[in-house]
C-alpha cells in the first residue's frame, strides 16, 4: 500500500476540519469563559495538543502500513485521531474554571496558571486510565456483543454528529444544501470529478467560494493575534506542582469517568474499524491513545485525545494512512504558527460540513449492517441512550438561550423538572440518561442481545454491571450546577435496585416461562 493515495486528500479534508473545530472551541473557551491570556493559549495550550496530534496521527498511519504489509492488502484506512469533545468541556466547565474560581476567592496571586495547571493534571490523570485500559480493553471488547459496540457509536453518530450539521445546513441552504449534493454525488453515487480531483476538495472550494459571496465569510473582525513560531515547551515543574497542590483528589470525580468515557469510546471505534474490515489490536491502539494524551500535558495542554469516530466513512472514501499524515501535519503547522485564528477568518465551518454529515451517516448505517439481521432490535436500544442525551442537550440548551435562571425565572434546579412535566416531558429520565450515557447504551445493547439469544444469564450480567456502574455513581447520578446538570458520583441507588431486580427477573426467566411446544 502506498503511503498516499489521491482519496487521502478527502480523507483530510474531513478530519482536519473536525480537528480545526476543536482547535476553535479551546480557543473560545480558553479564552473567554477562562480568561487565558493569548501568551499562555498560543505559547503552550495549542503546541501541547500539536505534539499530541503528531504523535497519534504519525502513530496510525504507520499503524496501518503495517497492517497492509502483513495482510498483503493495499485498502487499510488509518484509525482517526484527535481532541476528545466530551472531555474538552468536561475539563473545562468542571475542573479548569472552578480552580480559577476558588483560586480568586482565595486571594491567589495568579488564577490563570492555578487553572490551568489544574486542567494539566485532569489531563494527566485521563491518559493513565487510557494508557491502562490498553492490557485489558481487548478482554471488555470479545466480551461485548459488536450491536452493542457499533450502536453506541451510531447515536453519537446520529445526534450529535449528523443532526447538528443538518440542522446547521438547513439554516444556511446555499452553502449547506450546495455542498451536501456534491458529497452525496462524489461518496454514494461514486462520481470522480474531470481530472481526478477530490470531491472532498470541490466540496470545501465550493462551500468557501459561496460563504463569502453570501456572507458567511469573513467570520468575525480581522485576527489580530501575532504570527509566529511557538515551539513546544515540557512543563514539567507546573505539572508537578498540580500533582503536589493538594487538590487533585478534588477532581477525580470528573477525571475517572472522562478517562474511562475516553477509554470505551475507543474501543467502540475500533470495533467500528473491524467491522469496516480493518482489524486493529486493541493493546497498541490504546496504549498510543494514552500516550498522546500523556505528552499534550506534558508539553502544555489540557485536552485528551481519542481514536476518533468515523473509520467507516474516511475508508469508504478511499483514505488510506496519507489522510492521517496530513491531518497531523498540518494541524501542527497551525498550531504552531498561531495562524488558527485567520484559517477560522477566512474558511468558516459550513464550507465543509457536509463531509462531517455524511461521516455520521455512514457511521449510523454499520450499527445495522455490520450486525446479525436479528440483532437489530439491539441495535435499536443502544442506540435511544445517545439520542435521549442529545435531547437533554438541546432541553438544557433552549432553557439556557430563553435566559431561564433571569427574575423571576428560577435556576436550574428541581423546579426545572415541574415545568417539563407541566408539558408531560419527563426531563428528569433524560437527565438520568445523560450521565455516563455511552455505558448505558453499551450495556443494554449487550443485554438485548443476550435475550435474543436466550442467553438469560449472561443478560442478568449485563444488568449486574449497570447495577454496579449506577451504585458507584458513573451511570445516572446528576447534581445540579448553576447553569447544567453533571455527573456527581454519588450513588444512584434507585437505578442500581432496579438494574438488580431486573437481573433477578432475567435469572428467573428458566422457571418461569412455559414449557416449549412439541
Amino acid at each position: 500500500m502506498k503511503w498516499f493515495v489521491r482519496a487521502d486528500l478527502d480523507g483530510f479534508f474531513g478530519l482536519a476540519l473536525d480537528n480545526l473545530v476543536q482547535l476553535l472551541v479551546i480557543v473560545g473557551l480558553c479564552q473567554h469563559v477562562l480568561g487565558f491570556s493569548e501568551a499562555l493559549v498560543y505559547q503552550h495550550i495549542l503546541p501541547g495538543a500539536a505534539v499530541s496530534l503528531l504523535i497519534g496521527n504519525g502513530f496510525y498511519a504507520y499503524q496501518a502500513k503495517q497492517l497492509a504489509a502483513a495482510t498483503g492488502r493495499s485498502d487499510i484506512c488509518a484509525l482517526p485521531y484527535g481532541i476528545n469533545t466530551v472531555s474538552l468541556f468536561a475539563f473545562v466547565f468542571l475542573v479548569m474554571l472552578p480552580a480559577k474560581m476558588v483560586a480568586e476567592a482565595s486571594g491567589a496571586k495568579d488564577p490563570e496558571t492555578v487553572a490551568w495547571q489544574a486542567g494539566l493534571l485532569a489531563c494527566f490523570g485521563s491518559g493513565l486510565i487510557e494508557f491502562g485500559g490498553a492490557f485489558v480493553g481487548e478482554k471488555l471488547r470479545k466480551a461485548t456483543p459488536r450491536a452493542a459496540l457499533l450502536s453506541t457509536l451510531s447515536g453519537i453518530a446520529l445526534t450529535f454528529i449528523s443532526l447538528g450539521f443538518l440542522f446547521r445546513t438547513y439554516a444556511h441552504p446555499i452553502v449547506g444544501l450546495v455542498t451536501l449534493g456534491v458529497i452525496l454525488l462524489t461518496y454514494f453515487g461514486k462520481l470522480r470529478f474531470r481530472g481526478n480531483i477530490p470531491g472532498g476538495l470541490v466540496a470545501v472550494v465550493l462551500g468557501t467560494l459561496l460563504s463569502w459571496l453570501t456572507g458567511l465569510a469573513p467570520v468575525g473582525s480581522p485576527p489580530d493575534n501575532e504570527l509566529g513560531l511557538y515551539l513546544p515547551i515540557p512543563v514539567l515543574s507546573d505539572l508537578f506542582q498540580a500533582l503536589t497542590s493538594g487538590h487533585s483528589l478534588s477532581y477525580l470525580s470528573v477525571i475517572i469517568p472522562m478517562g474511562l468515557f475516553n477509554l470505551i469510546g475507543s474501543l467502540q471505534n475500533i470495533e467500528s474499524a473491524e467491522a469496516a474490515g480493518d482489524s486493529y489490536p486493541s493493546r497498541p491502539s490504546l496504549a498510543a491513545n494514552g500516550i498522546g494524551t500523556l505528552a499534550a500535558c506534558l508539553f502544555g495542554s489540557c485536552f485528551p485525545t481519542t481514536i476518533y469516530i468515523g473509520h467507516p466513512g474516511w475508508k469508504a472514501m478511499g483514505a488510506r494512512a496519507g489522510y492521517s499524515i496530513l491531518n497531523g501535519a498540518v494541524i501542527t503547522l497551525i498550531c504552531l504558527t498561531g495562524s488558527l485564528s485567520y484559517i477560522a477568518w477566512a474558511i468558516p465551518v459550513d464550507a465543509g460540513m457536509a463531509i462531517v454529515l455524511w461521516i455520521g451517516i455512514v457511521i449510523a448505517a454499520q450499527a445495522f449492517q455490520e450486525t446479525p439481521k436479528s440483532h437489530a432490535p439491539a441495535v435499536v436500544m443502544g442506540l435511544l441512550p445517545g439520542i435521549a442525551a442529545w435531547g437533554a442537550f438541546m432541553a438544557k440548551s433552549g432553557v439556557r438561550a430563553a435566559d431561564y435562571g433571569n427574575a423571576p425565572m428560577p435556576a436550574f434546579s428541581e423546579t426545572l423538572l415541574a415545568r417539563f412535566q407541566q408539558e408531560d416531558i419527563w426531563i428528569n429520565g433524560a437527565f438520568a440518561l445523560e450521565q455516563g450515557f455511552i455505558f448505558t447504551a453499551m450495556i443494554l445493547a449487550a443485554m438485548t442481545v443476550a435475550i435474543i439469544e436466550r442467553q438469560f444469564a449472561k443478560a442478568a450480567l449485563w444488568s449486574g454491571s449497570a447495577s454496579l456502574l449506577a451504585a458507584g455513581g458513573l451511570i445516572h447520578s446528576y447534581r445540579w450546577t448553576v447553569s447544567d446538570t453533571a455527573l456527581s458520583l454519588t450513588p444512584a441507588w434507585e437505578w442500581a435496585c432496579a438494574y438488580a431486580l431486573m437481573g433477578v427477573i432475567f435469572l428467573s426467566a428458566r422457571w418461569v416461562a412455559a414449557p416449549a411446544r412439541p
